[in-house]
């Protein structure tokens, strides 16, 4: 089962269901940002209960997040996270510290309309000459931080601009195409995510030239700690999804280029494909009506 937000031909609204086997079930809310209101027992609940109304079929499925919602990010949770930025940075000590702090590093990503989803592109600064897919494990907390789904993320960053200092985090994080999402979430009542396998692959010109492979029983930190210290000074009324980070992070001698085909699929959860365009004038779509 998978809970998605759609657009239906004809009917200009998005609408909230779940999609098991192919076919749709709607959802009594207004938007994801309703059901994540909800208790996760309710949620369940509410998803159990959803009547069938025929196959999914050509309905368009959009990104898993809307209203208030917000997508946080953390950073160094796998050891490979950790070397990968000691390597890029001028500042190396920073992530060899927080790697072991109590205090996770968390920083935000992206409001639910910047999001896009599966077979949408995704961005890289015009003015970064190193850049790279992060896939990661997405958790959906509801306003009581609990977890109550899982979806794919590619937390696409820009490596040259952090690496010249660590205080240009966000503009190495936060802009046009950077935060995909695919479109499904998978309940967390039905899955474990104690050892998920996390693959990566990128394609150029129909060659892969890169291809890895992790778990998420690689990751330091406990999902438990990571919602906690999200909640801890602020209130997500709407929910929120919570990248746990990456274990794959390619070597400084590779960087994306106009046209890969990014692919990332984690175990049980979900798949997300997205091509790669340079600068922000591609995401004019995320300003329209249900973009």
């Amino acid at each position: 089962m998978h809970i998605v937000r759609y657009l239906r031909h004809g009917d200009p609204r998005p609408r909230v269901g779940v999609v098991n086997d192919g076919v749709l079930s709607p959802l009594p809310v207004a938007g994801m940002f309703e059901l994540l209101q909800h208790r996760k027992e309710e949620i369940e609940r509410i998803c159990a209960e959803a009547a069938p109304d025929g196959p999914l079929g050509e309905t368009r499925l959009l990104a898993p997040v809307d209203g208030a919602t917000e997508v946080w990010a953390s950073g160094v949770t796998y050891l490979r996270s950790r070397d990968a930025r000691v390597e890029e940075s001028a500042l190396k000590s920073v992530y060899e510290l927080v790697y072991d702090a109590e205090r996770p590093e968390l920083f935000f990503k992206s409001p639910a309309w910047r999001v896009v989803t599966d077979g949408e592109p995704v961005g890289i600064r015009s003015d970064s000459a190193l850049n790279v897919p992060e896939p990661e494990l997405a958790l959906v907390v509801n306003r009581f931080a609990e977890i109550v789904g899982y979806v794919v993320c590619n937390d696409m960053s820009s490596r040259s601009v952090e690496g010249e200092n660590p205080l240009y985090l966000p503009q190495a994080k936060m802009y046009a195409g950077a935060c995909a999402l695919s479109s499904g979430v998978r309940p967390a009542w039905e899955v474990d995510p104690s050892d998920l396998a996390i693959r990566m692959t990128v394609a150029r010109e129909d060659a892969v030239v890169w291809d890895g492979t992790t778990s998420t029983s690689q990751i330091k930190r406990p999902f438990t700690q990571l919602t906690s210290y999200l909640f801890h000074s602020e209130d997500h009324p709407h929910g929120a999804v919570l990248s746990t980070g990456t274990g794959l992070v390619p070597d400084l001698d590779f960087t994306l280029r106009e046209g890969d085909l990014i692919t990332v699929a984690i175990e049980e959860v979900g798949e997300l494909r997205n091509r790669v365009v340079v600068g922000k004038g591609h995401f004019g779509f995320l300003t329209a009506p249900h973009g």
